[in-house]
C-alpha cells in the first residue's frame, strides 16, 4: 500500500492529500530516511510524521485497505 494512502487509513493524517504533501516536504519518515508518498509501506516499517512542533512515531503491525473508524489504532502502535 502507498505511504499517503496508508496514513489516511490509518488516520494518522486525515486526509490523503495532506499526507502527500506532508511527503512531499520532507515531513515523513520511514525507517528514519525521507520516504515519498508512493513508498510501499510493510509490517514493521517505522514512520515519523512531524507537524510543527510535534513529531509521531509509530510502527507498522498491519497493513489493510479499508478499516472502521474504531480500528484504525489497530495498525500501528507507539514508538
Amino acid at each position: 500500500m502507498r505511504l499517503d494512502k496508508y496514513l489516511k487509513v490509518s488516520r494518522l493524517i486525515k486526509r490523503r492529500t495532506v499526507a502527500n504533501e506532508a511527503c512531499d516536504a520532507g515531513k515523513v519518515l520511514v525507517n528514519d530516511k525521507v520516504a515519498r508518498a508512493s513508498y510501499d509501506v510493510k509490517v514493521g516499517d517505522v514512520i515519523a510524521i512531524t507537524m510543527g512542533a510535534r513529531t509521531v512515531k509509530v510502527k507498522v503491525t498491519e497493513v489493510k485497505e479499508t478499516v472502521r473508524k474504531e480500528d484504525a489504532a489497530t495498525m500501528y502502535t507507539s514508538v
